[in-house]
């Protein structure tokens, strides 16, 4: 493993995201911040748009700057863009002919068609010629791909834990039809920025669904699950519910299989996908639960198994992320570490809070 300290920065350093990231970087023994860029905040310390980071030594002296992303990056071994969809691939030309590695959480770069992109994103894709040039940084199903990489596309929150719930079966040849998912998700994952669906008065005592059928991370799941064997007639039909919580997905997938597959057939698929995989937890004493992951870059995964009906049985399949940490700025990082050739757990160990 390599000892030398690597440089990162990260642009538009204001919002959630950019906070878990920043907090990430600031406890890793092997990569400093060396820029914060952002149009927000301009001239003010990095800690002003996030309190929890005030005083640290590791950000003294750092302020957000508003700077183009060739400057904020010059002399980097990293960027961590932390920008909106379409803000971002306007930004990217000018990174990669800078030859930064890129590390990005929007959704500018996951998918491969353009025709989805559009789709699903709400126009065409400012630089198509970009598509399919990044690695999707899932790394329980990419990580060889993930280290060789220089430009790595990190997953959507709600598609990280889709994709991690239903990776068994896909890669068990399980999943041949539609599935059905609801994805529960806490505020946080709407952005700093006050919005109608995220007013704590209304937020705090409803649950709402949005984008039935049509939330964009929809194609994504159905890439990354082909990617990893789902079969030609596999499709997602997803439901997110906006929940009264600051931050935690937790996701249930109904998936239909023949009534000869067996309790012990599934345990051995999800056994396969994660024994040894440092950030997937299968909890044998109960169901996953949002509370035991929140705080953390640690999923868990697990699944029941219906009785059989006209030869058919249903797989029950969940899981529960922390929409900020795995399903963002923490895996981001962990990509981040392997790309630079460390060690991917480097400040992700820690197993948030109880409850």
């Amino acid at each position: 493993m390599s000892t030398r300290k690597f440089k990162a920065a990260v642009i538009g350093g204001s919002g959630y995201g950019a906070n878990e990231m920043l907090r990430r970087l600031v406890l890793h023994p092997q990569v400093e911040i060396a820029r914060v860029s952002s149009i927000e905040l301009v001239g003010k310390p990095v800690w002003s748009a996030h309190p929890n980071l005030t005083g640290l030594p590791a950000l003294e002296g750092l302020v957000f700057e508003d700077i183009a992303p060739r400057e904020a990056a010059a002399g980097c071994d990293v960027a961590l863009l932390a920008l909106p969809h379409k803000v971002t691939a306007a930004k990217v030309p000018e990174l990669v002919a800078l030859g930064v590695k890129i590390v990005d959480m929007s959704g500018d770069f996951r998918l491969r068609s353009a025709a989805e992109y559009a789709q699903f994103y709400g126009g065409a894709h400012p630089v198509p010629e970009l598509l399919g040039k990044f690695t999707y940084g899932l790394p329980e199903l990419n990580r060889s791909a993930i280290r060789e990489s220089a430009w790595v596309a990190s997953p959507g929150c709600f598609a990280t834990a889709m994709a991690l719930a239903l990776l068994p079966l896909a890669r068990g040849g399980l999943l041949t039809g539609p599935v059905h998912v609801q994805g529960i998700t806490g505020s946080s994952g709407s952005g700093a920025a006050a919005k109608p669906g995220t007013h704590h008065p209304v937020r705090a005592v409803n649950l709402s669904t949005y984008k039935p059928l049509e939330h964009q991370h929809t194609p994504e799941v159905e890439q990354t699950l082909r990617d990893a064997g789902a079969g030609p007639e596999f499709a997602l039909r997803f439901v997110p519910v906006s929940a009264p919580l600051s931050r935690g997905i937790f996701v249930t997938a109904f998936v239909e299989v023949d009534a000869g597959v067996d309790d012990a057939q599934i345990a051995a698929l999800f056994a396969q996908a994660y024994t040894g995989e440092p950030f997937v937890r299968r909890p044998t004493d109960r169901l996953p639960e949002v509370a035991a992951v929140s705080g953390s870059n640690y999923a868990e995964v697990g699944f029941s198994v219906g009785a059989a009906s006209r030869g058919r049985r249903t797989i029950t399949c969940f899981s529960a992320i922390d929409n900020l940490i795995k399903g963002g700025a923490g895996q981001a990082i962990q990509n981040m570490n392997l790309v630079l050739g460390l060690d991917e757990r480097l400040s992700l160990l820690d197993p948030g809070g109880w409850p």
